[in-house]
C-alpha cells in the first residue's frame, strides 16, 4: 500500500515554503537499516543559510553532466537457471525478488534496477560450451539458432521485463564460435583473420534473435575482455584494429536492418589500459561506436578520465565487477560507493553494473573446469538458497541506494542526470557524495534533486568509532540540515526547473506550477536469510 503527503499548495501569486526533504532511504554500516525508507513525520526544510555543519554539501544544478542509464548486473545462464529454479521452488519469492530488484515505481520499496548485461553464447557461468552456430565453416550462418541459448534465459528475461519494460538489455559475447578461432574452441585463443568480415553477421543475428524473442536490445559489445585469453572458459583476445573492423561491419549491418538505435560498445575491459586500447579503438573506428565499457579488476576508476579526455563526446559504461565470498560487508560498501556507484559516475560513466545477478551460496553453478572466480568464489547481487529463500548482498544494497537516486519520477519519464556537487567543512573527508537531477514529463512539474551520501567516518584505522556527521546541504542559496549516520543515505527534494529563492526563503510561482507529492511505501516483508558479507577487494577490517 502507498501513502502520500501533498506538500502545501498555496494560492496563486503567494509565496510557497522552501523546498522540503520528505524522502530518505538508508543502509547503515551495522545493517540495522537495509535500504530502508525513513520518511520523516515532518519535512526537513531548506531555510535561510546559517553556520555550516561539520560537513557542508553544496549542490550546483548549473553544472549538468551525463544522463545515467541505470544500474544492474549480468543475467548469465547460471543466474537465469538459479532464478528459474527459484520460480519452480517458490514462485511467490521469485516474484517478490524480481519486483524488489527491478520495479521502478515511484515511492515503492524497490531498487529500480534497469540495466542487464547478457552473454551471447556460453560464458564462465554456463552449464557447458556452446555458441549460437557451432556448424564448422558456416560463414553465412544459415545454422544460427538463438534457441541454442537455454530457454530459461529468455523466460527469466521476459519475467523481468514484465516487472520493468524499460529494462536495457546489453548483449556481449565471451567468444566467437570455436570453429572461427585459432584455438579451435571457445576457450582462449583469437579470431582467425579470415572470419573478421563474417563475424559481424553472427552478432547481427544475435541482436535479431533477442528482438524476435520480444526482448529489445539497447546495446551490443564486440568482445568481453579482449585482452584476456583463458583456456578454461570462453575468452578471445582481439586487437583494437580487429575489434574496430568488426564494430564497423556490425554498425553498417544494424543500420541496414532497421536496428540503428542499437548502440555498439567497445573494449569491455579493465581500467588499467583506459588510455590505450579504447583510445586506439576510437581512433581506428570511432564512427562505429557509441562508446566503451570498463571493468574493475585492474587499475583505478580515475583512469576512465584518460579515455574521456581523449574522446569527451563518446559514452562510458561501467559494466562489470564481482564481489568475493567472505569479504567484509561494510568495507565492501565503502569501496563500491567510492569507486563504482558514485565514483564511476563521477568519472562520466552512464551505468553501474555488477557481475552475476543471482547464484547460490558458493557462487555456483559455474562452467565445469573453469578457474574463473577462484578462491572463495564470486558473490552475486542476490544469493538464492536451496530452500527457496534469498539474501540480497552488499552489492545489491549499495547499488540500490544509488539506483533510487536516478530512477524516473514519472512513469515513462527520463532518468537522472549527474550534476555538480562539492563537500566543505571540517569533516568534508567523511562524506562521499553524488548529486543528480531528474527531469519531468510535464514542464509544469518540479524537478527532483537527489544526493547519495556515504558517511565512512568509522575511525577504523585506529579504533572502531562510527561517527554521525551533522551536515548542511546548500542549494540555490538555501540550506537544509541533516545528520548522516555511518552508512549510505539517499534523499531528495523538489524544485522548479528555473529560478531561485528570494531573500526571505520563498519564491513566487504561477498557476501552472505543480507541486510534487512525496510518496512513501512501508517496507514489505521478504523471506530472506541472514545477509552474508563480501567484495572484490582484499580487506583486513572486520565489523
Amino acid at each position: 500500500m502507498r501513502s502520500s503527503q501533498l506538500l502545501p499548495l498555496l494560492a496563486f501569486a503567494h509565496p510557497i515554503a522552501s523546498q522540503q526533504i520528505w524522502d530518505i532511504w538508508q543502509t547503515t554500516w551495522d545493517r540495522s537499516k537495509l535500504f530502508t525508507s525513513l520518511a520523516p513525520s515532518t519535512p526537513i526544510n531548506f531555510v535561510t543559510p546559517g553556520p555550516i555543519g561539520s560537513a557542508d554539501i553544496v549542490v550546483s544544478d548549473s553544472q549538468v553532466f551525463q544522463t545515467i542509464e541505470g544500474f544492474g548486473a549480468s543475467l548469465t545462464d547460471s543466474s537465469a537457471l538459479i532464478l528459474n529454479n527459484l520460480k519452480s521452488k517458490n514462485s511467490g519469492n521469485y516474484n517478490n525478488l524480481l519486483k524488489y530488484m527491478f520495479n521502478s515505481a515511484d515511492g515503492a520499496n524497490v531498487a529500480g534496477l534497469n540495466y542487464i548485461r547478457v552473454p551471447i553464447g556460453a560464458s564462465d557461468f554456463s552449464a557447458g560450451l556452446y555458441s549460437l552456430d557451432d556448424t564448422n565453416g558456416d560463414t553465412s550462418f544459415s545454422s544460427f539458432n538463438i534457441n541454442r541459448s537455454p530457454s530459461y534465459l529468455f523466460s527469466v528475461l521476459k519475467d523481468i521485463r514484465a516487472v520493468n519494460d524499460r529494462i536495457k538489455v546489453h548483449l556481449v559475447p565471451w567468444s566467437p564460435p570455436g570453429w572461427m578461432k585459432d584455438s579451435g574452441t571457445m576457450n582462449g585463443g583469437s579470431l582467425k583473420s579470415q572470419y573478421v568480415s563474417a563475424y559481424p553477421t553472427y552478432l547481427l543475428k544475435a541482436v535479431q534473435g533477442f528482438q524476435n524473442q520480444g526482448i529489445p536490445v539497447y546495446a551490443i559489445s564486440i568482445q568481453n575482455e579482449p585482452q584476456n585469453s583463458n583456456p578454461t572458459y570462453p575468452t578471445c583476445t582481439m586487437t583494437p584494429s580487429v575489434e574496430g573492423q568488426i564494430g564497423t561491419g556490425l554498425r553498417t549491418l544494424l543500420n541496414n536492418n532497421g536496428l540503428s538505435s542499437v548502440k555498439v560498445v567497445g573494449y569491455e575491459h579493465n581500467w588499467d589500459t583506459a588510455g590505450a586500447y579504447p583510445v586506439q579503438l576510437m581512433q581506428n573506428a570511432g564512427n562505429a561506436f557509441a562508446g566503451v565499457a570498463f571493468h574493475c579488476y585492474a587499475g583505478g576508476v580515475a583512469n576512465q578520465d584518460s579515455f574521456h579526455n581523449a574522446f569527451p563526446n563518446k559514452e562510458i559504461y561501467f559494466t562489470e565487477c564481482a564481489g568475493t565470498i567472505g569479504s567484509d560487508w561494510w568495507s565492501d560498501i565503502k569501496w563500491y560507493i567510492d569507486n563504482l556507484w558514485v565514483g564511476s559516475l563521477e568519472h562520466n560513466s552512464k551505468s553501474g553494473l555488477m557481475w552475476n545477478i543471482a547464484l547460490d551460496g558458493n557462487g555456483n553453478p559455474k562452467l565445469p573446469g573453469t578457474n574463473s572466480c577462484g578462491g572463495s568464489g564470486c558473490r552475486p547481487l542476490v544469493t538464492v538458497n536451496s530452500d527457496g529463500s534469498y539474501s540480497p548482498n552488499q552489492e545489491f544494497y549499495s547499488m540500490a541506494q544509488a539506483s533510487k537516486a536516478i530512477i524516473p519520477k514519472d512513469a515513462g519519464g527520463p532518468f537522472g542526470q549527474r550534476i555538480g556537487v562539492s563537500v566543505g567543512g571540517s569533516l568534508n573527508w567523511a562524506l562521499r557524495v553524488g548529486a543528480y537531477v531528474t527531469h519531468r514529463v510535464s514542464s509544469a512539474d518540479w524537478l527532483r534533486y537527489s544526493i547519495v551520501v556515504l558517511n565512512w567516518d568509522d575511525n577504523a584505522s585506529t579504533s572502531w568509532n562510527p561517527t554521525p556527521v551533522k551536515t548542511t546541504i546548500e542549494f540555490r542559496g538555501m540550506q537544509a540540515t541533516y545528520t548522516f549516520p555511518v552508512g549510505v543515505t539517499t534523499l531528495w527534494w523538489f524544485a522548479p526547473a528555473t529560478g531561485g529563492f528570494a531573500s526571505n526563503g520563498t519564491f513566487a510561482f504561477n498557476a501552472t506550477t505543480s507541486v510534487p507529492k512525496a510518496t512513501h511505501t512501508a517496507a514489505p516483508t521478504h523471506n530472506v536469510t541472514a545477509h552474508n558479507g563480501t567484495a572484490h577487494v582484499n580487506v583486513t577490517e572486520s565489523v
